[in-house]
């Protein structure tokens, strides 16, 4: 009987070890009221004055650990242009790019503004920026603090990539939509989950930046290389899931005929392909 009582208390503690750890990882604004709703903020960072939109659930529950999705601009682009989305024929991206209308309610949405309309993070102020941002959401909302996710198109999508060097740990899944480095890369020895997609008649910036961005994170996520290179079956986008990577730290990579568009789409499509494949990736860690 000693024994089993022994044996009782040890798995008691053992459940308790993970029940606390999971508990961990829920922010600290989980169960109160919220005082940020879904609007624009403005907050000084050194010394300068930094604009950011939030959009919460229309059905936000405070006990509820939601996703939290940072969505960065293109150059040129505006916050208020990710929140309001753009003439997807025309080069633009869905509002969020399109990850809000898959969401269901789960994500918390981030949506800062760049100084003059992009990201050089200079000094690492927008990595900063992303910091400060954090702090101030998750003491308020309710998250999921391994739930955290950065994408963006182009000038964005380095800055997601900037985040993921930056800030490994802090972040679980980044997707970057026809980028390359231009935000910098402090750090960048570690493992995060990475999505990317490129057009090979990227106009803008080539493809070739993109893939420079995929290999480092093939090489820090432990996965095995891919030859020969992959390319478009045609008029349709290739995914490639790469083999072999270190648990939890997939790499995706999705080659398409396209120039530098958010919103590509496969030939008899009119549905961009970027939110559905990117959705999917993020969710994958839930």
């Amino acid at each position: 009987m000693a024994r089993r009582s022994n044996l009782l208390t040890l798995l008691s503690f053992l459940v308790l070890g993970l029940l606390g750890a999971v508990m961990a990882e829920r922010s600290a604004g989980c169960g109160k009221a919220n005082t940020i709703r879904s609007q624009q903020y403005t907050i000084t960072i050194n010394g300068k004055q930094r604009q950011y939109i939030m959009k919460i659930p229309d059905r936000y529950d405070n006990n509820f650990a939601h996703k939290l999705i940072f969505t960065w601009h293109q150059l040129g682009g505006s916050a208020q242009k990710i929140v309001n989305g753009e003439n997807i024929n025309q080069g633009g991206a869905l509002p969020y790019y399109g990850l809000n209308a898959l969401a269901n309610n789960t994500a918390i949405f981030v949506v800062p503004n760049g100084l003059n309309a992009g990201w050089a993070n200079q000094g690492g102020e927008d990595v900063t920026f992303f910091d400060e941002l954090v702090k101030r959401v998750e003491a308020d909302l309710c998250v999921e603090t391994t739930q955290r996710f950065s994408t963006g198109f182009s000038y964005g999508g380095a800055m997601s990539f900037a985040v993921a060097c930056a800030r490994p740990t802090q972040i679980r899944a980044i997707a970057v939509i026809s980028g390359s480095q231009l935000s910098g890369c402090n750090g960048g020895n570690s493992p995060v989950a990475f999505y990317g997609q490129h057009g090979t008649a990227d106009s803008v910036l080539n493809v070739s930046g993109g893939r420079q961005l995929r290999d480092r994170f093939v090489r820090n996520n432990g996965c095995q290389a891919v030859s020969p290179e992959p390319q478009p079956n045609g008029q349709n986008s290739v995914k490639t899931v790469y083999k072999g990577c270190k648990e939890g730290y997939p790499v995706t990579w999705v080659i398409h005929r396209g120039d530098h568009n958010p919103s590509q789409t496969d030939a008899g499509s009119s549905t961009p392909f970027a939110p559905r494949n990117t959705w999917e990736f993020f969710s994958q860690f839930s």
